[in-house]
């Protein structure tokens, strides 16, 4: 029940905004249970039941409707807990969480004019709308959050844990790479520099003589994901874009064609379609300076020397990494970081192809010659790679698998004392349940005699 717990509520909180605007099914409301001064209502339920069916994880039952409604008891006594306690959101906090969910969602439709056109409603009025219900949301997260903060295990108990699991239910960990490099970026040229800058010149002055801006986009830009639509970018709010880009685009007026600026992909001109308050829809141009055939050359001429003054002196990674990269891992060893879970460690699937092509044929502690790489901007640039670990598939042990042990050991401590926390809590708040869902069985006594 507990995992079921964390995922219906880690559900909520990314999908509610989400389902609450689609939601088809319409039920005769009423009031099926109080905690302290919240209520939860049968569409409550009901809505939150159909879209977990709809995802495909659970079976339609009576069951799982009062698993539904035991974890919206568990959200709603944390926030009446939160607003005891005090626990504060600012609303700069909700605003920053309401620009990330908005973000994810008008992915899901390609851009934020299809998003608007199939709610019928703009950005600025869903985020009127939903304003409150998500820092109620973010007030029970951090008090889930609060109630677990300073729980910790020891090695004895991460021992005692993994010993506890049964032999045959241990699970099987596959391969996993940990990975580190050393980058050396080409220079790029005063002289390039300058003949970009005045090819874009030349595009503004043609744009400004009556040529179509959205023509020249699609012919010259080097921006791929906006150049096939004449460079339009789709509407954008503040933070989202380059600050440089940002600084000059908002304060266009509309159809304003901007002077050349510089941002960290290369050099842009912009041309403002429209404004809705804090959010933009712009079409550029984006010219990236070209690295020379000799800096690239001499990128990978100077690795090449790193690489054989590691292999003759026996130089540690770590210690050519803080020395030689421009890349800023040097400052984590040069390790490569995972930006699913935060630590070094990659699943095969994981890797960027064009690094596992080259570490797969390597063994631990091997280091590469200097080979060609990409950087987030599509810069060409070069790296040395370096093989620090690699796992066999096998099933979970101490050794080798400590982290994964000691976070779920880590998490089931946290479940049991989120529990406590629970049943404690019910003793001392105000609650009830009404039919039918009083009839359900609850993992907690939210039901008092």
């Amino acid at each position: 029940m507990l995992k079921l717990k964390h995922f219906i509520i880690t559900f909520l909180l990314l999908f509610s905004l989400f389902y609450q605007t689609t939601a088809q099914n319409k039920v005769i409301d009423q009031i099926v249970a109080i905690v302290g001064s919240n209520i939860i209502k049968l569409s409550d339920v009901e809505n939150q039941y159909l879209q977990l069916k709809a995802q495909g994880n659970f079976s339609a039952s009576d069951s799982m409707k009062c698993n539904v409604l035991e974890n919206m008891l568990f959200s709603k006594l944390l926030l009446n807990q939160a607003k005891l306690d005090s626990v504060v959101i600012s609303d700069d906090q909700v605003e920053s969480e309401m620009e990330r969910r908005l973000r994810y969602y008008v992915a899901q439709f390609g851009s934020k004019e299809k998003f608007e056109e199939f709610y019928k409603k703009s950005i600025l009025e869903f985020k009127a709308e939903f304003r409150d219900i998500v820092k109620n949301q973010m007030l029970i997260q951090r008090m889930e959050e609060k109630i677990t903060e300073n729980i910790k295990v020891t090695p004895q108990e991460i021992k005692k844990y993994f010993n506890d699991i049964p032999k045959d239910s241990l699970p099987l960990i596959e391969s996993e790479y940990e990975i580190g490099h050393i980058v050396r970026q080409p220079t790029v040229t005063k002289e390039e520099k300058a003949i970009t800058k005045q090819r874009l010149e030349e595009l503004r002055e043609r744009i400004q003589k009556g040529e179509n801006f959205s023509s020249l986009a699609v012919l010259y830009s080097e921006d791929p994901g906006s150049a096939k639509k004449g460079g339009e970018l789709g509407m954008y709010g503040r933070g989202e874009l380059y600050p440089e880009f940002e600084a000059v685009a908002f304060n266009l007026k509309k159809d304003e064609i901007s002077p050349v600026i510089e941002s960290k992909a290369g050099y842009h001109i912009i041309q403002l379609i429209e404004r809705r308050g804090d959010y933009i829809n712009a079409r550029h141009i984006l010219l990236i300076p070209k690295v020379s055939p000799y800096q690239l050359g001499k990128a990978k001429t100077y690795l090449d020397s790193v690489y054989t003054v590691m292999k003759d002196s026996a130089m540690k990674f770590s210690v050519a990494a803080m020395r030689f990269s421009d890349d800023p891992s040097k400052n984590n060893n040069g390790m490569i970081v995972n930006p699913s879970t935060g630590n070094t460690k990659f699943g095969a699937d994981d890797i960027d192809p064009s690094i596992f092509f080259n570490v797969d044929k390597m063994k631990p502690g091997d280091i590469s010659k200097p080979v060609l790489m990409k950087d987030a901007e599509g810069k060409q640039a070069y790296r040395i790679l370096y093989l620090k670990a690699r796992t066999s598939p096998h099933r979970a042990n101490l050794k080798d698998d400590y982290d994964k042990i000691q976070n779920a050991a880590l998490e089931k401590t946290k479940g049991e004392a989120i529990k406590k926390w629970v049943n404690d809590k019910i003793s001392k708040t105000y609650l009830k349940i009404f039919e039918p869902y009083n009839k359900c069985k609850f993992e907690n006594n939210w039901i008092k005699k």
